[in-house]
């Protein structure tokens, strides 16, 4: 799907370099803008990337654990759509990469099988005088890191490549009926559920650390694992896994020579 032609119009309202006189937008607090600034780069404008997703039928058997695959396919299909709708758009206003992206997901209200899925965060350009970073394959790179977190990764030497995700729905075995009945009254571990959920989680997991080495990556900072069943049957979760894979900006640098992080204590929660 095209950018829709609102969307290029408020992209050329951006300052840019044959804009000057345009504005900026961004989701960032006052500190990120700073600091996303003070290491080198200029806020350009919301990128955004939206997908409506419709979810096919998939049956499991009431005693087994076992991936939905049909599930985990479509929840990964409409997350890639949204974010390279949100690259597109970052393209669009010659971005180098989109710093402190969010990507959820809502239920919508008419259909139980309905799924929006949404990514955004802020364009940024490197500023005159700064070098300029791409990510995968020269293409605008992406990071759900803060600018916060961004200005303290470069300033250790490192720069971001790519989000990274794994996803994996998940149906979890019922127990029978006498194996729940010789339970009653006692401490005993389930372990027809532990294993489904460490399994599902083990699944996304290895997915997002595949993607990491598919971008040539040295590893993967701000992990974060999200478990959800949106509303779907009992007994079905999913596991997402994200996070943002980073690179040395010239080589792996000394432990000993990166400068000390400063703690910073947010006051706004």
């Amino acid at each position: 799907m095209a950018i829709p032609q609102h969307a290029l119009e408020r992209l050329k309202g951006l300052r840019s370099e044959g804009h000057p006189g345009g504005i900026f937008t961004s989701d960032f607090s006052v500190n990120e803008f700073l600091l996303v600034r003070k290491a080198g780069f200029e806020p350009v404008g919301l990128c955004v990337g939206s997908c409506i997703y419709h979810l096919g039928i998939q049956y499991a058997s009431w005693s087994q654990n076992q991936e939905m695959s049909v599930l985990s396919q479509a929840m990964y299909h409409a997350r890639e759509l949204a974010m390279s709708r949100m690259r597109a758009e970052a393209e669009g206003m010659g971005a180098d990469g989109i710093v402190g992206v969010e990507l959820t997901v809502k239920r919508m209200e008419w259909d139980d099988k309905i799924l929006e899925f949404i990514a955004i965060g802020t364009g940024v350009v490197h500023a005159k005088g700064h070098p300029g970073y791409k990510g995968h394959n020269g293409k605008p790179f992406t990071s759900d890191l803060s600018g916060q977190d961004f200005w303290t990764l470069l300033q250790s030497g490192y720069r971001p490549l790519e989000m990274v995700m794994g996803s994996c729905v998940y149906h979890v075995a019922h127990q029978g009926m006498f194996k729940s009945l010789g339970n009653i009254g006692s401490n005993t571990e389930l372990t027809n559920f532990s294993q489904a959920l460490y399994d599902a989680r083990e699944i996304a997991m290895e997915r997002m650390q595949h993607e990491a080495i598919a971008v040539k990556a040295e590893g993967v900072v701000g992990v974060d694992l999200h478990e959800g069943s949106h509303n779907w049957q009992p007994h079905i979760i999913e596991f997402f896994a994200v996070g943002t894979a980073v690179t040395p900006i010239t080589t792996e640098r000394d432990a000993s020579t990166i400068p000390d992080p400063q703690l910073v204590l947010s006051v706004n929660n």
